[in-house]
């Protein structure tokens, strides 16, 4: 078995790590960046860009741009792009094909198996979603692991000592917190609590309807359904956010941002960090709620907590800083990278569950022990919530009970499965549901039916039933709505080797402007350094030339590389390498 990647699939950023020796490192990707942007796009001639390449023509291809993906995992939304629709599940395996891409690219190897990060607070279809995309990437996901817990096993890799540890991951898109106990070679996650809809975009959001509302004040123009401004708006926001962060202001500078009736429009407001803090505390204020609840379901106090590491980009913004030290009275830690520690975590436990690491070290003899974030239970009469696992429960767990039929001379039941903390059913996540059938005719109450939930160590849900009377058993796979068959995750597949094949034509396209784009550039400085030196004859000829490379670079655009200019392009760069060899 080859290395088996950590991959933490972020909403904003995704990045990928493996473990060299016994110490895990991340992957540049093949752009030269530690993370990738969790970016999909497709353009006019139907090629699909993932990462960088994505976002940087986003202000130009709006529509055809996904962002954010990860939000909408385990559910039903669909994505239309042309005529075809696309599952969340399938756009993030665009996004883990290209970190499987880069992980091999740096390996010199094949790689199939990962491990892969989710949000602690992840329901069992965002979970099984999750597996669903490794699947279609080509992935055999191995594990799926808790983001907190995958930087607590980053962090304590080298914080060994015994200590009790608060992780806040404020990320792009989720929230989580965890209460973990570092205690010699045990890694206990003790309590999670989190927020999936809360996250460094909800703090973008806020500032560019502030902006848009600000504009439409000022010249009654209304930006929100313009989509080429608004990813313009975005862009200068995020950026502002991570000026901010370091800086008192940031002027918000966006030139020819729209046009009404032919006359232009410019924005821009300088926009201070204290504003920033107004405009978005409630948003800090809402984190701090899990945050109690983590700690009441620890059983822990504010300061039996030793540390409270940061994790996820969110976590720069000076407010979260400032919040937490007054909350937690504490400095909280920022020695670890928390862009990165997500991914690190993941590949230490990847290479740890594939025996790849010495089983000397300190990370082989980690024990990880994770927990279930949410309550399980099973609807019973009146639609009340019957919990046959609590939340923070260790995993992986197994629990069995016994229930009844309600009715006389019923021959099935039909059971369903919810998750969440609230009485009524109807006020949780229906998860899935099933039918147990051949249940011999009895009086209501008599028969004896064993249902067994199990939660394995990726915290995904499985279902058995035994009817005590007759002996009969059942497995029951609990299949929520928005959960792939294994025919339309093959189909997914197939899918996205044809798109892969366009990527690799589409990717020469791509080296060949970079060439072109260099042999101008070395060219052009050889011309003007050596002018002098150079007969008029061969002056005149090169100086044409380079024009004639510029002049046809200048025609191409990185969203929709026409093959007839490319192919032109290649002609001139390798005529003038020919020609002249300096």
């Amino acid at each position: 078995m080859g290395k088996v990647i950590g991959i933490d699939l972020g909403t904003t950023n995704s990045c990928v790590a493996v473990t060299r020796g016994d110490y895990p490192v991340v992957i540049t990707n093949q752009e030269g960046y530690q993370t990738t942007p969790s970016v999909v796009a497709f353009t006019k001639q139907n090629e699909r860009l993932v990462g960088d390449l994505a976002k940087r023509q986003a202000a130009l291809n709006p529509e055809n741009t996904i962002f954010s993906i990860k939000r909408y995992m385990g559910t039903n939304h669909q994505k239309k792009i042309g005529s075809k629709t696309f599952s969340p599940q399938e756009i993030s395996a665009y996004i883990l094909m290209k970190l499987k891409e880069d992980a091999e690219s740096y390996l010199g190897e094949e790689v199939t198996d990962a491990v892969i990060t989710v949000p602690a607070y992840f329901n069992d279809a965002q979970r099984t979603a999750t597996k669903d995309a490794g699947k279609i990437a080509g992935l055999n996901v191995i594990r799926i692991i808790n983001e907190p817990t995958a930087a607590a096993l980053a962090y304590g890799l080298d914080n060994g000592k015994p200590q009790k540890i608060l992780v806040y991951d404020l990320g792009g898109g989720t929230f989580d917190v965890s209460i973990i106990e570092i205690d010699d070679d045990t890694i206990e996650v003790l309590a999670t609590s989190g927020n999936n809809r809360l996250g460094g975009d909800d703090f973008d959001e806020r500032i560019c309807q502030f902006l848009i509302k600000e504009f439409n004040e000022s010249t009654g123009i209304n930006l929100s359904k313009d989509y080429v401004a608004l990813t313009r708006l975005k862009e200068e926001v995020e950026n502002a956010k991570k000026v901010l962060s370091c800086a008192l202001s940031f002027t918000i500078n966006i030139p020819f941002i729209t046009q009404v009736k032919g006359v232009p429009y410019h924005l821009e407001y300088n926009l201070t960090r204290a504003k920033f803090n107004e405009l978005t505390k409630d948003l800090v204020d809402k984190t701090l709620i899990p945050v109690e609840n983590a700690l009441k379901d620890a059983r822990l106090k504010k300061e039996d907590i030793d540390s409270v590491i940061l994790v996820g980009g969110s976590t720069r913004m000076p407010i979260v800083v400032d919040t937490l030290r007054q909350v937690m009275k504490q400095e909280p830690t920022r020695n670890i990278n928390p862009d990165e520690c997500v991914a690190l975590g993941a590949a230490i436990l990847g290479g740890k569950l594939n025996n790849q690491l010495t089983p000397s070290s300190r990370a082989s003899q980690i024990l990880l022990m994770d927990v279930t974030p949410l309550s399980l239970s099973i609807e019973t009469i009146g639609g009340i919530s019957n919990r046959l696992i609590e939340r923070n429960t260790t995993i992986p767990t197994r629990h069995s009970q016994i229930f009844t039929t309600a009715s006389a001379f019923q021959t099935s039941v039909d059971i369903k499965v919810f998750q969440g903390e609230r009485k009524f059913t109807r006020d949780n996540k229906l998860i899935g549901n099933f039918r147990l059938s051949g249940i011999k005719k009895a009086l209501s109450g008599v028969p004896q039916i064993e249902v067994t939930f199990d939660i394995d160590a990726n915290g995904i849900l499985s279902v058995s039933a035994k009817d005590l009377g007759t002996g009969n058993k059942q497995s029951i796979t609990i299949t929520a709505n928005n959960t792939m068959s294994d025919e339309e995750i093959e189909k997914a597949k197939w899918e996205a080797n044809i798109f892969g094949k366009k990527d690799e034509e589409y990717q020469k396209l791509i080296d060949i402007y970079n060439d072109s784009v260099q042999t101008l550039n070395q060219y052009s400085s050889y011309i003007k350094a050596h002018k002098k030196e150079l007969d008029k004859s061969t002056y005149r000829e090169l100086k044409h030339k380079t024009y004639e490379l510029k002049r046809c670079i200048s025609k191409c655009k990185l969203d929709k590389l026409d093959t007839k200019i490319i192919n032109k392009l290649s002609d001139i760069t390798t005529s003038i390498k020919n020609t002249y060899r300096f």
